[in-house]
This record gives C-alpha cells, sequence and structure tokens, in this order.
C-alpha cells in the first residue's frame, strides 16, 4: 500500500522520535517538525506549563489542532508526542498523515534516556519509574494500533536506525529502489 508522502513518528518518550527525525528527515530531503515544538510556537507556552496551568486535557486538544494542521503537508517527517496515540480521533490522523513508524525502547533505556530530562511533566511524581512503566503499559496497545511499521531503537546504533527508517518509508512511498 502507497503512503502520503510523509512520515510521521510515534513512540514513548525517549525513543528517539526527535534525533531520529531530524536525521531522516535530512536524508530524505524533508521538513522536520516537532508537533511538541509546533504547540510551544502557537502558544508561547512550554509543554510542562501547558500541563501545569491549563491541564493534560488541554494540552491533548492543541495537539489534536496542531495534528490537523499537518494533515495538509507533504514531504515531512512529523515527530510526535508520546500521548499522541491517546486519542482515536488522532490515531486516525495520524495514519491519514503518512506513513506512521513507531520507535520503541526497552523500559530500562527508555527510563534512563528520559530521567536526563527535568522537563518530562507526566514523570515529575514521587515514583517516575513506576509511572514510566505504568505508561508504557498503557500506550504499548495504542503504538501497535497505529504504527504501520516499528523499530526498537534499545541496542542498534542511531545511525542504523535512521538507515533502517529511511528505507522502510521509501518502501511505503513507492519510490524507486536505488542500487
Amino acid at each position: 500500500m502507497q503512503h502520503r508522502e510523509n512520515l510521521v513518528l510515534i513512540g514513548f518518550m525517549g525513543s528517539g522520535k526527535s534525533s531520529v527525525g531530524r536525521l531522516a528527515a535530512k536524508a530524505l530531503g524533508f521538513q522536520f517538525v516537532d508537533t511538541d515544538q509546533l504547540i510551544t510556537e502557537r502558544t508561547g507556552k512550554q509543554i510542562s506549563e501547558i500541563f501545569e496551568t491549563e491541564g493534560e486535557e488541554s494540552f491533548r486538544a492543541k495537539e489534536t489542532k496542531a495534528l490537523e494542521e499537518l494533515s495538509t503537508r507533504f514531504h515531512c517527517v512529523i515527530s510526535t508526542g508520546g500521548g499522541a496515540v491517546l486519542s482515536p480521533k488522532n490515531r486516525s490522523l495520524l495514519r491519514e498523515i503518512g506513513f506512521v513508524a513507531c520507535l520503541s525502547a526497552s523500559e530500562e533505556v527508555l527510563f534512563e534516556r528520559v530521567s536526563r530530562n527535568t522537563k518530562r511533566p507526566l514523570l515529575q511524581t514521587t515514583n517516575p519509574r513506576e509511572t514510566l512503566s505504568k505508561l508504557i503499559e498503557a500506550r504499548g496497545p495504542l503504538y501497535a494500533e497505529t504504527a504501520h511499521w516499528e523499530i526498537d531503537t534499545s541496542a542498534i546504533p542511531q545511525t542504523t536506525a535512521v538507515e533502517q527508517l529511511v528505507e522502510a518509508a521509501k518502501e511505503a512511498f513507492a519510490w524507486p529502489q536505488t542500487c
């Protein structure tokens, strides 16, 4: 099945969506768009500030609006927030926007990666490891339902992840294979 020429990255925080996405965009000659960054630019507020002052529901509405806006674009690599799949509307939108690739990693690797960033609003709890575990358990089936393709970034070099992602996207876009 040929997909619209956008590469949409979903997955848990710390899976590599932003870093791998930027490199994949460069390799494909696409624009890189981060939905969290788009929301920050539109609102003038950091994601953590939106969560704190307006709540998660307000943030999720802004996330849906950003995805709706992106549904008219082409030749983009779109990195989404980890919770973008929570809404059935978003899951449908993501698949309409383009080829959806899920970046995953083991819980241990994810915790090691996200614990370096103190700006993760959903992990500002008394037991971040337990919170992370519960979020992974709840979101895992939603990622699987939404993704056309998945890659585990736990133990492979970033360059390998980018190469595999780009090849999967080219195949999904039905681009001619190069020798």
